[in-house]
This record gives structure tokens, sequence and C-alpha cells, in this order.
């Protein structure tokens, strides 16, 4: 009987092309589906002829892999992965490793590491993005768990994934229970804020401009021959160049609403959780939230109609102004981002390897570009680098683009053009830079009313006071503040 390298469970779209790349690479692989007609479909289509054997019942797709086996899932977050699980432990022996590579929360794959090590088995959480393509040509893999079972996948996460720089892979342990999905889930906020951005481009190129859709193509397609090359710019230029049927642009006819799977408000509750400001990643899930309100806009609208505004600058200037923006922008991001799986490195014990990460996800994934390899860099210059912005690359980016970047704010605003994550992203840029932020008049009245009392610039660090404001509060406090 021909044993297996690897086995998958879950044969859609995402586990289907995992399975074709690790074949392509050498490997023989086991399927598995509950869907017996998704396993035949499968079996006498893009499986035949291959070293792929499908199977529709667990055990027997079990007992068809090489020991220590190796089990990834591909199916949906949440308690189906505990319920594979729970299928899986009385089918594998010690050694053997389960590996969920679905988009998991990450404090789940924490839980689950410990359960399934308690069973004498081994577990790993993966992200893996890059969609279908990236699955089928190459993902970016970013496996956290066991430690142990590192090096019983790092030939095969290794030999599927993708490469850049002439072969450096786009994978590599991230560290203990649920760092590798942490970093994912941190990656996928990361663009949602990335794509609002672009979002944002073009609703003032058309609504400030007034600019057709294949102008805008070519301006997208210019763009990715800049600073700003990546795979979402690059797609956006696909997008806005496509025809509909009868020769219309399809982008015009494509209703207004955005979903999100939930990876994107996971983020932003961890910058909550770990007190990050993620200023902008949250406002791009927030967007999302505010496009699906489409009937409620709509009525909005009729009470409160934009008043027709011409510009009256110069185009060419200010289609340069958006990519500067859009480019200062991105780094607030990333510098957020970053941030993020800094505190959570503390947190939760983790051994980061912040470099290493961005170049992970040079290849593959959605964000992939040439940005990142600036981020390796900062990295690689000053390992201690606590924010991206203090970088002297991004440092001199941002400050080269601050005047144009503010001209756009203020020409969305004239223009009555909803603009959350450039904007947010320039007010935490501003606040970050400010010495003195008005937080003293807060803590004061927070003193105030509930005696909740503050520190002075002319004591030490950790000294807290309280003042009897009204004079008939008395010297009672309440407990310190927490300012992270």
């Amino acid at each position: 009987m021909r044993l297996a390298d690897i086995g998958m469970i879950g044969l859609a779209v995402m586990g289907e092309n995992l399975v074709m790349n690790l074949e392509s690479k050498g490997f023989v692989v086991a399927g598995y589906d509950i869907d017996s007609a998704r396993v035949k479909d499968f079996r006498n289509g893009r499986a035949q002829g291959k070293n792929i054997d499908l199977f529709d019942d667990l055990d027997r797709f079990v007992k068809h892999l090489q020991r220590p086996r190796k089990v990834m899932m591909m199916i949906k977050a949440g308690r189906p992965v505990d319920e594979v699980i729970e299928k899986l432990i009385p089918l594998l022996e010690k050694g053997d490793v389960i590996i969920d590579g679905g988009n998991s929360h990450f404090l789940d794959t924490t839980r689950r590491t410990r359960y399934v090590e308690s069973k004498g088995l081994l577990f790993i959480g993966t992200g893996v993005s890059g969609g279908e393509d990236g699955a089928l040509l190459g993902p970016s893999i970013m496996p956290g768990g066991s430690n142990a079972a590192w090096p019983l996948v790092k030939p095969i996460f290794q030999a599927i994934c993708a490469e850049v720089d002439g072969g450096a892979k786009c994978c590599d342990w991230v560290g203990e229970d649920g760092a590798g999905h942490f970093v994912k889930m941190v990656h996928n906020g990361i663009e949602y804020g990335d794509i609002q951005l672009i979002s944002e481009a073009y609703h003032l190129l058309k609504n400030v401009l007034g600019m057709s859709a294949d102008e805008m193509h070519l301006v997208f397609q210019k763009w990715n021959e800049t600073e700003l090359d990546s795979y979402l710019i690059e797609i956006t230029a696909d997008i806005l160049a496509f025809k509909d049927h009868d020769g219309s642009p399809l982008i015009d006819r494509i209703l207004d609403t955005a979903g999100q799977k939930g990876t994107g408000k996971w983020t932003a509750n961890a910058s909550l959780d770990t007190a990050v400001p993620l200023t902008l990643i949250t406002e791009a899930v927030y967007a999302r939230f505010l496009s699906s309100m489409k009937t409620e806009r709509m009525e909005a609208a009729k009470v409160f109609p934009h008043e027709p505004q011409v510009f009256e600058g110069d185009k060419a200037a200010f289609v340069a102004s958006v990519r500067d923006a859009l480019y200062a922008a991105k780094i607030i991001s990333y510098a957020q981002g970053y941030a993020l799986m800094k505190a959570a490195a503390k947190e939760y014990e983790w051994n980061l390897n912040y470099g290493g990460i961005a170049l992970m996800w040079r290849g593959g994934c959605i964000i992939r570009s040439a940005f990142l390899s600036e981020i390796k860099v900062a990295f690689d210059r000053n390992p201690d680098l606590t924010n991206l912005l203090l970088d002297p690359f991004f440092a001199s980016a941002i400050q080269s683009r601050t005047k144009p970047w503010r001209h756009v704010i203020t020409t969305a605003i004239a223009h009555g053009i909803p603009v959350p994550a450039m904007s947010s992203a320039l007010a935490y840029f501003d606040g970050y830079r400010t010495e003195r932020l008005p937080a003293n008049l807060l803590q004061a009245q927070r003193d105030y009313f509930g005696a909740h009392t503050y520190e002075r610039v002319d004591q030490p660090r950790g000294v807290f006071h309280h003042t009897n404001w009204t004079g008939r509060g008395g010297t009672t406090a309440s407990t310190t503040y927490n300012a992270k």
C-alpha cells in the first residue's frame, strides 16, 4: 500500500490547490473530505493520474499516511476545527502532527496546541496566505505551535511556499502556541488597511478629479512601477481596465457594500487588549461596516446631498499627491501592525523575528510588495527598533510626503470625500510626534470627577497625586490609572 507524505482534510478551493501544489513538488498526498461528491469529482478530475489518494473515510485516510503522520486541515475556523481534532486523536499515535491551516483565532490555536500536546501529539497553527493562486503556485506560510513539529514539516512547507530574491523561502517558523496565526491575523489586518487606502485613492481620483476607469487604470499601472509596486496595486489596475459584457467598466456596476470574515476585527480587538493604537486598520474595519449600511446611506444622501465642487488645481500634481499620501499612510499601517506584533510578543512570550516576517510576506501573500524589503532592512539594521517610523528610511519617506499628504486630506474634506484610513493615519503620525498631548487635561478631568489620580511633570514617574478640586471631595483617591 502506497503511503502519503502528508494528508489534507478539506478539499475546497484552498485545500484542493494545496494538494496539487504538494504533488507537483514530488510529494505523495492523501486527501479527505466529508463530501463524497467533492472527493469523487477531484479523483476523476485534477487528481487523475497523479500521486494523490482521495478518501471520504477518515480512518482509511489516516492509515494511508507515513509515520510520523502529518495531517493538515483546511476547513472553516471555529467549532469544526475542534470537532475534527477530536475525531483525529484516537486515530493518531504519539509524535504525529495535526496542522490547522485555516484562519483560526490565535487564542484558539494556543488552547489547541496545549490540548493536543497533552494527548502526546504535536500541533501547528499556520497562516496560509495568497488565495487560490497562492495555494497552487506558492503561498506565504506562517507556522507556529509545537516547536518539535517544525523539523517534521519544514521540508514540506518550504518546498511548496513562494520564493523571492532567487530562492529565499516565504515560510519560516514563527514561534510557540498561537504565534503563527497571530502573525497571519496581523497580515490580514494590514491587508484591510491597504485595500481601504487604495479604495480611498480611487475615490479621490474618481470623485475629485472626475477620472474615468480607463484613466485610473493607467494611473495605477504607472504607480505599480514606483515605490507602490505591489500585488494589490497591480490587481487594482487590472480591475479598472476590466469591461462588462457591453464594454462598460465592470467596476461601476459593482455594489458598494464590502464583506469581511473577521480577521480585521480580531486585529482591532487585539490592539485594544495590548493597548496599541491600531487606528488605521480599525478605521478600515469600520469603513466596511459603514459600507454595508447601503439603504441607510441612500436615505442619508437625500437628507444631506453633496454640493458639487469643482477641482481648480493642477490635476497631474494632485495625482502625484494622492500617490504620496497613499504611500505615507501605508507606512503608518505597517508601523502600527509591527507595533502590535511587538506588544503581543512581550505579552505572550514569543520570540518573533520581525525582519523574517517581512521576508515571509514578500511573496505568495496578498500584501506582497517591494515595500517589505525595506522593513526587513530596517530590522536588520536595528533588531530592537520600537517603531518603523523611527527607522531612517521610513522617517525620511514620511517627512518628504507630509505636505502632499496634508493637501490630499484637506482637499478630501473640502469635497466631502471620506478618507477615514488616510486621515486617521495622519492623526496618528501627528500624535506620535507630539511631545506634549492634551492628556494632561483629560487626566485632570478624570481626577476631578472620579479621583483617578495623575502624575506631575515635576515629580518622578510612578508617583500619583490627587487634588480636592471642589473642596468637598476629601483626600481619598481611587486606584491609579493604567498608562501602558
